[in-house]
């Protein structure tokens, strides 16, 4: 299968400049390029569907080049935004790019000797041209006429309130100076980027040709939306993001685990590798037995295993497994650890746990699962309380330091899903 055929049965192919001829310059390997402006720390879910294209046209043999954009960065691109960026120093989007790399390695082949990955600073070319050079060598090829044109520009234009700068306006002469840089110097000849990126993609088009009467060519990938018309990667706790830090692997998990149903056979395609046999096989388990959730559990484990690795997923699973009242037998501290946050936390004096303990409908009250004693009572009498995942049905049952977790929890439910974890201080 042609590249071009792989992302057109993944659905990722939104525009493209001279279909037939690209699709016939692709019948050998070729240099490519994607950018990406490296405005935090971190790479996020978003930003996957560019960069694992990139991976997919390694994989058949091409050329893949990351361009960070210590120059646009600096900048901002005003694609998609409705306010001018907050103007990043060139320390921060240096360090922003050195930490954006290891994501990018988990992504992309830089060892392969057959054809490995590039990643490239575009404020290596730019930090010594002048201003002046700039616009009499660059500017001079663009028409203020068809730079309003784009729909990125003239979007922000139509907002009275807060238009455009001119320092946003220049963007598209940044990318496009890019393309027209990579491909003297590299000899690259397609571009690709989200479908928000179309005017700056064929912008720089356009400036190669003029520049150096070579064609190029650009092709966009669509910008993911939810089923019901929402943002993709965004949750009410925020963006979703690669870098484990910011949000964990646990959560990163879940993310996938509970996109809407509608959407799952889509995203198996948009962000994992599986192939055409093992998706339809997927797809079909699921319009069967949606309530299996076969789909998102290959979606949540495919997502997680390539950017934190198969132990790290194992880890999330497991967490998962847990809150949905599995054994707690052999957990790891680390695995623990991925519950808290995820879950209210009480603290207790570790002196109340010393020698006879606390009741465990003391305990209970104390973790706010319920309201009084006498509630209390009921709830852990009639069957719906648990310990430490193990149900619990004496309201008198003391508890020790001897049924802490790792010598420091104590993981209460209530019913089927109202976790609290309680740590001894």
């Amino acid at each position: 299968m042609s590249i071009i055929d792989e992302l057109k049965w993944r659905g990722l192919v939104a525009d493209c400049t001279d279909a037939v001829e690209l699709e016939k310059k692709l019948a050998a390997p070729i240099t490519l390029y994607c950018g990406f402006d490296p405005t935090a720390d971190s790479l996020h879910v978003g930003n996957l569907v560019p960069l694992l294209a990139l991976r997919r046209f390694q994989l058949l043999g091409h050329h893949p080049i990351a361009v960070a954009g210590g120059a646009t960065g600096s900048i901002g691109d005003p694609s998609g935004k409705s306010q001018e960026r907050q103007l990043l120093t060139s320390e921060v989007l240096d360090h922003n790019i050195a930490c954006v790399k290891v994501q990018l390695a988990k992504l992309l082949d830089f060892e392969t000797k057959q054809n490995p990955a590039l990643l490239v600073d575009n404020a290596s070319w730019t930090a010594g041209i002048s201003f002046l050079d700039f616009l009499r060598d660059i500017g001079k090829h663009f028409s203020v006429n068809q730079m309003v044109a784009k729909e990125s520009v003239r979007a922000r234009m139509e907002d009275r309130e807060t238009g455009i700068s001119y320092t946003e306006f220049s963007y598209m002469l940044l990318q496009a100076f890019d393309f027209y840089v990579l491909n003297r110097d590299r000899n690259c000849e397609l571009q690709i980027g989200g479908s928000d990126q179309w005017g700056n993609i064929t912008a720089g088009s356009e400036l190669t040709r003029k520049k150096s009467g070579r064609q190029v060519y650009g092709l966009t990938l669509p910008l993911i939306t939810n089923a019901d018309g929402s943002k993709f990667g965004k949750t009410v706790a925020g963006a979703i993001w690669l870098d484990p830090k910011r949000t964990s692997v646990y959560r990163f998990y879940q993310f996938w685990i509970n996109v809407d149903d509608r959407d799952v056979i889509r995203y198996l395609k948009y962000f994992t590798f599986l192939n055409q046999e093992e998706i339809a096989a997927l797809e079909k388990q699921h319009t069967e037995n949606p309530g299996a959730r076969v789909a998102h559990k290959a979606l949540a484990k495919a997502a997680t295993d390539l950017i934190h690795g198969p132990e790290a997923t194992a880890e999330a699973i497991r967490a998962s497994e847990i809150l949905f009242g599995g054994n707690l037998e052999g957990i790891a501290e680390s695995t623990f650890n991925e519950i808290i946050g995820e879950v209210p936390t009480k603290e207790i004096e570790r002196a109340r746990l010393a020698d006879a303990g606390i009741s465990f409908l003391d305990l209970f009250v104390h973790a706010g699962l319920s309201p009084s004693k006498g509630q209390g009572r009921k709830d852990i009498e009639g069957g719906g309380a648990n310990i430490n995942n193990i149900r619990e049905a004496s309201a008198v049952r003391m508890i020790t330091t001897a049924d802490l977790l790792f010598g420091k929890h104590l993981l209460l439910r209530k019913g089927k899903k109202n976790y609290v974890v309680v740590t001894a201080k």
